[in-house]
């Protein structure tokens, strides 16, 4: 079966940890190897930002999309950069990867439309608003401390912009005020590529059920992230937490909803599934647990698939 997978940080681990392998083969989560052992059709790369470690955020945003492009190119035969839909099934055509590239913290363009078309320009088609502290565009919720705050003049200007240039709006991390302003401003569908159901654990990160319906009413998609904290009580990523939350996205959501978004390389805790080669797991877990073959399907590609056509057509 088929992967897409919404949400990896690799490519900051192999710039900050060039020691530990690259994007073939690696000590990490996510490798081209691992990634064709797992039949993925496409990943998407964050280049992901801590803004209180780095002095710009847009200067080492520059860094890691250099070494992503360096990866690209010294793995060109076996994975390509997607920029569309098209490009998934032209890659699959010539049995490569495609390689999505993302925006993990939204500070990134400090505040600049001029740096989003800079960062569109080098391909980069999703864009997660926040990270864990507010920044030009809007507030975090990495806690609850800015829960009713919403998105900034540029944020929602910012916002209107992806639209216009099919570019995906990624929610997770964000307020829950910054996401409804995007559900109120957001033409087209978007996704959180992160997360989990507030409801099943209690987490910031986590989404509401008004939140699942609206992204389900919009078209949207959630990519399910298997971070322990986000799923449950458990030290280690479990697969029966993993079910409930996708029994619960399913319940409340639908079934087109529901996608993964792993958040591999960026979760620091033992998990059953100890890798992307290992997804396979889930694909039994699901069935055993009374899943048909067409939902694994969509949760594993499928749905993705569609929601990606969809936006970047």
């Amino acid at each position: 079966m088929k992967l897409i997978d919404f949400h990896c940080d690799t490519i900051s681990k192999i710039h900050e940890n060039p020691s530990k392998g690259n994007l073939k083969d690696n000590e990490h989560h996510v490798s081209i190897d691992k990634l064709i052992k797992s039949n993925s059709l496409a990943q998407f790369f964050a280049l992901y930002v801590n803004a209180k470690t780095h002095n710009s955020c847009y200067e080492y945003g520059k860094e890691l999309l250099n070494s992503f492009n360096d990866q690209i190119n010294e793995n060109k035969t076996l994975i390509s950069l997607g920029t569309n839909y098209a490009s998934i099934i032209k890659n699959e055509q010539t049995n490569k990867i495609t390689a999505f590239l993302t925006l993990e913290e939204g500070g990134i363009l400090e505040g600049s439309l001029d740096n989003f078309f800079e960062f569109y320009k080098a391909g980069v088609r999703l864009i997660t608003l926040t990270w864990n502290y507010p920044n030009e565009i809007g507030y975090p919720n990495a806690n609850f401390t800015y829960k009713d705050q919403g998105l900034t003049k540029f944020g929602k200007e910012l916002v209107e912009a992806m639209n216009h240039y099919n570019t995906i709006v990624d929610v997770s991390h964000l307020s829950d005020g910054g996401f409804f302003d995007v559900n109120e401003i957001s033409k087209k569908p978007f996704i959180a590529s992160h997360s989990n159901c507030r409801s099943i654990t209690n987490h910031p990160r986590n989404l509401t059920d008004p939140m699942i319906r609206a992204i389900a009413d919009k078209g949207g998609v959630i990519g399910i992230n298997l971070a322990s904290s986000f799923l449950g009580d458990s030290p280690k990523t479990r697969i029966d937490d993993i079910l409930l939350h996708i029994d619960h996205m399913y319940k409340t959501g639908g079934k087109q909803v529901i996608s993964l978004g792993c958040d591999f390389d960026g979760i620091d805790n033992a998990l059953e599934i100890e890798d992307v080669s290992e997804m396979y797991k889930l694909r039994e877990a699901l069935s055993n647990h009374g899943y048909s073959y067409d939902m694994i399907e969509n949760i594993f590609y499928k749905n993705a698939l569609t929601f990606i056509k969809e936006v970047l057509n």
